[in-house]
């Protein structure tokens, strides 16, 4: 493959970037279909115990969240965007496959902080990627298509996972997983994904590359970081508590079937897909300082939605609200890597989207186990004291976005100098 049309190759890569977080988010919510599968917790121990379930998804993030902090500024550094995805898909894929072998909970535990510590990277490599590869103006549809891989991630996972466990055995599900990684991952990689960033710049232009210290120095002075921070935490918290409790809820609060469930679980997902191109359609046609309203808009529609179904005593209703809920939710989903794009010095993009999705995964680790507790109750579940966590989450990002509007503290410090003079 050559590059006589980079347009074409650019987005090319772009492709490959969403399928590779298409893989990934399936592969991270096996686990929230395999803990309604009785063989899966009776073989680990830890069926009825809540909070073990929810830890399941909290170690994985906490890995997860570890390594987007501190490997991301190694990768940009030294490795760049291709190298850095072939390392993180060849370590998860190993991961993927070991998981069935694991003994008991603890080693099962043990393996998830590694496979979310291997697709740590992921997100900061995407970001670098598309803002080397895009102007400003073109950043919001790139972004937003990438970033569908979430959504459709987990609109398909769903579904294929309860296939798979209902019609073969848990253990299965990981296997699958595993080989689609190498299979399709990594061939698109060494196909379509050309080295970017800092390095190969610097490489390019006979330059050295930015020290590792150099790398988080600038990253950390990002405008409006400890917003943008929030933001994602808040973000990535509704995420993981909705996505890892969601099964477990239609099953055991509102009474679907399993085959119900692999349905419904998907559909809240497949809406946010299209509402996240919507969302990068609009980004691309505002100023960026405007970028935070779609926070303020996705939030309170996602906070209304939740609370209608919760508190809906029809299952129908229910299901509808959380349908409208990842709607309004996944129009937010190109917003945080366009402000990072937009707020970040060049040449530390990656390392600070990996600072702020680091950070935000550690702390939204916790939330699935939380949920966990407090669905757990005194005895009684009561999934409802659970998701309502998901209600707060997006009152904090309305909050967070207000705030950005009114002082427009994620202009990058040169347009800051200008605005002032």
């Amino acid at each position: 493959m050559t590059t006589n049309n980079p347009s074409k190759l650019r987005w090319w890569g772009v492709i490959t970037l969403l399928l590779i977080v298409i893989i990934s988010y399936v592969d991270r919510m096996n686990v929230s279909v395999l803990i309604t599968n009785n063989d899966f917790l009776e073989h680990f121990g830890i069926k009825g115990d809540r909070v073990a379930q929810g830890e399941l998804m909290s170690l994985f993030l906490i890995g997860y969240g570890i390594a987007a902090f501190f490997l991301s500024p190694l990768y940009e550094t030294f490795f760049g965007v291709r190298k850095g995805l072939i390392i993180s898909i060849l370590i998860w894929a190993v991961m993927t496959v070991v998981s069935p072998v694991a003994s008991s909970i603890g080693l099962l535990l043990l393996i998830r902080f590694i496979l979310g510590a291997s697709e740590g990277p992921l997100f900061s490599l995407k970001t670098m990627y598309i803002k080397d590869m895009f102007a400003t103006h073109e950043r919001g549809k790139p972004n937003a298509v990438s970033s569908m891989g979430v959504s459709i991630g987990l609109a398909v996972g769903f579904p294929i996972v309860t296939y798979i466990v209902l019609h073969s055995h848990w253990q299965a599900s990981y296997y699958i997983l595993g080989i689609l990684n190498l299979i399709i991952g990594l061939p698109l990689i060494l196909l379509f994904i050309r080295e970017t960033g800092k390095k190969g710049k610097a490489q390019a232009s006979g330059h050295a590359a930015p020290s590792l210290k150099e790398t988080f120095r600038q990253a950390f002075q990002t405008p409006g970081l400890i917003w943008i921070l929030l933001i994602e935490i808040a973000t990535l918290s509704y995420l993981w508590g909705s996505s890892s409790w969601l099964p477990a809820y239609l099953l055991n609060e509102r009474h679907f079937s399993i085959k119900e469930m692999g349905v419904l679980a998907s559909l809240p997902f497949l809406f946010s897909i299209g509402s996240g191109f919507l969302g990068g359609y609009i980004i691309d046609r505002i100023s960026p300082k405007r970028v935070s309203m779609l926070f303020v808009v996705g939030g309170l529609g996602t906070a209304i939605s939740v609370s209608i179904a919760i508190y809906a005593a029809s299952p129908v209703t229910s299901a509808i609200g959380l349908i409208v809920a990842n709607l309004f939710w996944g129009i937010q989903g190109p917003a945080i890597p366009s402000i990072v794009q937009y707020a970040s010095p060049d040449k530390s993009v990656g390392s600070t989207y990996g600072i702020v999705n680091g950070v935000g995964n550690l702390v939204s680790a916790l939330m699935p186990t939380v949920m966990g507790a407090m669905i757990a109750g005194n005895g009684a579940e009561s999934f409802s004291a659970g998701f309502s966590l998901l209600i707060g989450t997006q009152v904090l990002t309305v909050i967070c976005a207000i705030v950005a509007l009114k002082g427009n503290v994620f202009a990058p410090k040169k347009t800051q100098a200008v605005e002032q003079q």
